[in-house]
């Protein structure tokens, strides 16, 4: 535990919905004391911002930080998580245990990804090998200053995966199922090359993948059915 001066963090994630690309998440921790400062900056939940914003933050935020710790889970990391029976809050909770131990602030506030966080941050309480106070709420990226910069943070990395990996395999959209550029881009690929790529991109064990690799086949077996 740190010293006399109170540490506090905030930790979210981007991307866990995602079909395409790398859950990101992310820890920020603050003297207590620079927490006006983050206020003064006008942080709030990523999602409100456009990305020149949430960059422009971002440089911001490192200045005012005490640290920040990035951990991203690639598409085949998070398919062997889920062969092994870990579910996302699961997967979270252990990349959370990680950010918060290596923080090791006073108290931690958490982005709850599930609607009983109090059953979340049980789980967690058992993960954390430290005295930390958690504080774990649904959207507490719009009410704790200090989850609003951990999702600034989470969110700009992804960015910059997803821009990376957009100039490497062509597509379009956001990565989550929701969009209907990301679908129609899965669609396209998968007529043109009958798989989607291996590794890197696409997350295989998602039901959205299942669906479109399962509408291929019956579209092939339909077509060999009416030669």
């Amino acid at each position: 535990m740190p010293g006399k001066e109170t540490i506090v963090c905030g930790v979210d994630e981007s991307g866990r919905g995602a079909v395409l690309g790398p859950l990101v998440l992310a820890g920020v921790s603050i003297h207590e004391k620079d927490l006006p400062k983050l206020k003064k900056l006008g942080v709030r939940d990523s999602k409100e911002l456009t990305p020149g914003q949430r960059e422009r933050l971002g440089r911001k935020i490192e200045k005012i930080a005490k640290d920040i710790i990035v951990l991203k889970v690639g598409p085949c990391r998070i398919d062997e998580y889920r062969r092994q029976g870990v579910n996302l809050n699961k997967l979270e909770a252990l990349k959370m245990k990680t950010i918060i131990e290596c923080l090791d602030p006073h108290t931690a506030y958490v982005d709850g990804p599930e609607v009983n966080t109090e059953k979340f941050r049980r789980f967690l309480n058992k993960l954390v090998n430290s005295e930390t106070d958690l504080v774990v709420e649904n959207f507490a990226d719009r009410r704790y200053p200090v989850v609003s910069a951990a999702s600034i943070i989470a969110k700009v990395e992804r960015d910059k995966d997803i821009e990376t990996l957009r100039k490497k395999y062509g597509f379009e959209g956001t990565g989550y199922p929701s969009d209907e550029r990301t679908i129609g881009w899965m669609k396209e690929y998968l007529k043109n090359n009958k798989r989607f790529p291996e590794k890197g991109l696409v997350r295989h064990s998602w039901i959205t993948t299942k669906d479109l690799l399962g509408d291929h086949q019956q579209r092939k077996l339909f077509g060999f059915l009416r030669k």
